[in-house]
């Protein structure tokens, strides 16, 4: 072979392997969706997967350019499955991102094995302090909320605009819980109010009655609950049913009433609450994601769902800076970091942590809906306690 011939079929060769190369890096994405299919919290995470594989659909089926494959796993909300769970999606299905999930407990045995094996982890909805905490990684992201946000915010407007001095707290006897009582009472407190009791029950009992009992001798200025899903409704249908509602206000976090008010009914009525989603937001960009997301589900979107559409915000993000290469960890990091993501809840950031950096909203129950009352605190940052990055 002549030495032009030869430098034409190694030119050739070389523009092949270089094809193969991009193919492959073009390759499917797979993404391991570590959610509760089953038990209390199954609707929750049907609702973000809804809200995920919304915006991906949004974007032609692709992110940064490269189609998605799922992987799904039930997690079943229970902690003591979940280290092996996700080294079933890490180790044996080589996910190439997993994004979970609802309950805390969970959410940090996922963050340990991300932050040990260096896959990309967004968690849609666990509010678990620790994440962006103590646990915090560059390949660690949160689309949700911590579980001091909220409740730090609703402590401000019990003590500073509802003008309560005294509060008792209850909540079920876990991290959850915990955080969120913990986090009222710091805001409560620091705006001049005083936490004079935190009862719990343990998880996840639903047997208030000799609490209610405890809560109408003490005869505080207000109440701070943290329940979800079926807890929630119990213990808001047993404080009406006590007759508390009359006379001491009930507050919690959105938690409290979100997905749960068609059970509650006339219990949850004229109730506070804050989130960083509300409903009646009525700006083009949340219109915009309702209407696309009833007409696919035939359902109304709530916060899980905005949580679960915006972790495939982040993620595109993250893709589109390093042109789908997700081993590329500091530059899809940096990406997300400086990026000023267009959510239906309102535009918000990621901060050094990783968590998001939002408004959090006054919220009152109004028929079946969490109508927007006023923005609690504008641009809300969690401390991320402990984190280290």
């Amino acid at each position: 072979m002549s030495q032009k011939n030869l430098r034409t079929a190694l030119t050739a060769l070389t523009l092949a392997c270089i094809a193969t190369l991009g193919h492959a890096q073009q390759g499917k994405l797979k993404v391991g969706l570590m959610l509760p299919y089953s038990g209390t919290y199954t609707a929750l995470g049907v609702a973000i997967e809804n809200g995920f594989k919304l915006r991906v659909e949004e974007q032609g089926g692709k992110l940064g350019g490269r189609e998605i494959e799922y992987v799904k796993v039930d997690d079943e909300s229970d902690p003591a499955k979940a280290t092996d769970n996700v080294n079933k999606l890490i180790k044996r299905d080589n996910v190439d991102v997993i994004v979970g999930t609802v309950h805390s407990g969970v959410a940090m045995a996922m963050a340990k094995a991300a932050k040990e094996s260096g896959t990309t982890l967004i968690v849609p909805n666990a509010g678990a302090d620790a994440v962006t905490g103590p646990m915090c990684a560059p390949n660690i992201f949160r689309s949700s909320f911590s579980n001091w946000q909220p409740a730090y915010a609703m402590g401000e407007v019990a003590a500073k605009q509802e003008k309560k001095k005294k509060a008792i707290t209850i909540t079920w006897k876990y991290a959850a819980g915990d955080e969120s009582t913990n986090g009222f009472k710091e805001g409560f407190e620091k705006a001049g109010g005083q936490v004079v009791k935190q009862l719990t029950v343990p998880f996840p009992n639903v047997e208030f009655q000799a609490l209610l009992t405890e809560i109408a001798a003490a005869k505080p200025d207000a109440v701070y609950a943290f329940f979800a899903g079926g807890g929630a409704v119990k213990f808001v249908k047993d404080y009406a049913a006590a007759g508390l509602n009359k006379t001491i206000p009930l507050y919690g976090p959105g938690f409290l009433t979100d997905g749960t008010l068609d059970a509650q009914g006339d219990s949850a009525q004229g109730m506070l609450t804050t989130l960083h989603y509300a409903d009646g937001l009525n700006t083009p960009r949340d219109t915009s994601f309702r209407t696309a997301y009833a007409k696919a589900f035939k359902l109304q979107p709530d916060v899980y769902a905005v949580q679960g559409y915006d972790a495939a915000q982040i993620l595109a993000i993250g893709l589109d800076a390093t042109k789908g290469d997700i081993s590329k960890k500091a530059e899809f990091a940096a990406a997300v970091e400086k990026a000023k993501i267009d959510s239906p809840r309102g535009a918000f950031s990621v901060g050094k942590s990783h968590n998001p950096v939002q408004d959090i909203y006054l919220r009152k129950v109004d028929g079946k809906e969490n109508k927007m009352v006023s923005v609690a605190i504008k641009g809300l940052a969690d401390p991320a306690r402990g984190c280290r990055m």
